[in-house]
């Protein structure tokens, strides 16, 4: 193979980052004096577990993205989501640390030289809002949203964009678009944080962020082929996406009850909350399908679980339990809705992504805005929503969720537009028509072995998905 530039240059970024995080010098967590003995093993116990389970919901998505493309696009799907981990994972220690939780510059985002390559994170004081861990894990929880954000977009543009494109996006993307609105958001001086906008776990700052760039992939990259003769595609393997939904909701205890950064009662009614509504929303979507004459699904029912999760992240530890199965039900109700719409229209977003994360977020955002109570969070200065008498912090979440909607989705737009004028987007339409597995991996989806019918008796063979 003839080597370009193009071919050369990721790999010699990441020596370059090697060779320079050589010569950081090592520190370490417990230092002597005031700072160790403010910990709690105890918490640091819950929020290593918690971001060992929110890791855990990347391979989750690629379980279930993967389950729902087409058999020949299986592998290049799971990948995307995957290999968000290796890129994230070093951009995270690099500069991404700093961007999104290092000195505020005028609220909008960390300074770069704060904790460029974790310089000053293992040793340094503990996080303001997080004071019983050391700052080193805070981090390293952190760093598993950043991962999966990005993953989320691959369902939008899944079946036809192109592997090298998806890592400088990956790149891209978490720089411009989620570190700033993480800064924004999650930082003290953040200036949505000082507007009074509240997000328990990331409803804004992952789900609306994916979903509004995932909106942008999908009209940059344009429809498939498939999409433009209306040809239905069935899922790949529906058990992977049950398994990817099971996955997905175990590491969501981690996702949000994990973002008490402590083992608190907080993190056991932001437990609760999630377990709930999701719980509600996957018969909520299940059930309306049925009202609609469809017949109950497994792919319903997953599909209404993970909206759920989406929609209860932003409110989960700031509502109670028994509120949480609205949440669910709404956010079910209108992605379903949302679902059907961008069905009847030209929009191709493969799998989704805008109207069940997007829309999810954005439902979640505002639901937080109604239901938030301090009597379930117990936070002095917490939220209290419009449903007991705060209408006033509604309209600050509504606000908050206008400014990070146009963010996301405009500087999204620009990064693929970016991106095709650099390198090449898409694929091919041959590629396309032979599919990713193949032309972008050289590698074959094999399903499991099917009982066929030969000649009168039932015997096991190996059956290739792929070409």
């Amino acid at each position: 193979m003839k080597l370009s530039l193009k071919t050369v240059a990721p790999f010699l970024v990441l020596l370059v980052v090697a060779l320079v995080a050589m010569f950081v010098t090592p520190e370490a967590d417990y230092v002597p004096g005031p700072t160790e003995t403010q910990y709690s093993t105890a918490d640091i116990a819950w929020v290593l577990v918690s971001a060992a389970l929110v890791f855990l919901m990347t391979p989750g998505l690629a379980f279930f993205y993967g389950g729902m493309v087409h058999r020949k696009n299986v592998i290049s799907t799971m990948i995307k989501s995957v290999v968000a981990a290796g890129v994230v994972g070093v951009l995270w220690i690099a500069v991404g640390f700093s961007l999104s939780f290092g000195e505020s510059i005028g609220g909008f985002i960390g300074n770069p030289s704060t904790y460029l390559f974790f310089k000053g994170v293992k040793g340094g004081p503990a996080w303001p809002l997080a004071t019983s861990i050391p700052l080193s894990l805070f981090a390293l929880f952190q760093l598993m949203f950043a991962i999966i954000t990005p993953g989320l977009v691959v369902g939008a543009v899944a079946e036809r964009i192109r592997f090298t494109s998806y890592i400088l996006f990956i790149v891209l993307f978490s720089l411009l678009v989620y570190a700033p609105v993480a800064h924004w958001s999650w930082h003290p001086e953040g200036f949505l944080a000082k507007m009074g906008a509240w997000d328990f776990a990331g409803g804004t700052v992952v789900h609306i962020t994916a979903g509004c760039a995932a909106l942008a992939g999908a009209l940059v990259l344009k429809r498939r082929k498939v999409h433009q003769d209306n040809k239905e595609i069935p899922p790949a393997n529906v058990p992977y996406v049950l398994i990817g939904t099971g996955l997905l909701w175990f590491g969501w205890f981690g996702f949000n009850a994990g973002s008490a950064v402590g083992a608190s009662p907080l993190a056991v009614n932001a437990l609760g909350t999630t377990n709930t509504a999701a719980a509600a929303a996957g018969l909520a979507w299940m059930f309306f399908d049925v009202l609609k004459g469809k017949k109950p699904s497994v792919l319903g029912f997953c599909i209404g679980a993970v909206v759920g999760l989406v929609a209860i992240t932003p409110a989960a530890g700031f509502v109670g339990i028994p509120q949480s199965i609205i949440i669910g039900v709404v956010g079910a109700l209108i992605s379903n809705i949302a679902v059907g719409i961008k069905q009847k229209s030209t929009l191709d977003d493969t799998l989704d992504v805008f109207p069940c994360h997007g829309i999810g977020g954005m439902v979640g955002m505002l639901m937080t805005g109604i239901f938030a109570n301090q009597l379930a969070h117990g936070i002095k200065d917490g939220p209290q929503g419009l449903f007991y008498g705060n209408p006033a912090f509604f309209l600050t979440q509504l606000k908050a969720m206008a400014i990070v909607v146009a963010y996301s989705f405009t500087v999204s737009f620009v990064i693929f537009k970016f991106i095709n004028f650099i390198l090449p987007l898409r694929v091919s339409s041959e590629e396309e028509e032979l599919g990713l597995d193949a032309t972008q991996h050289n590698e074959k989806y094999l399903q499991g072995t099917l009982l066929v019918h030969d000649n009168g008796k039932m015997e096991d063979k190996l059956v290739e998905h792929g070409l």
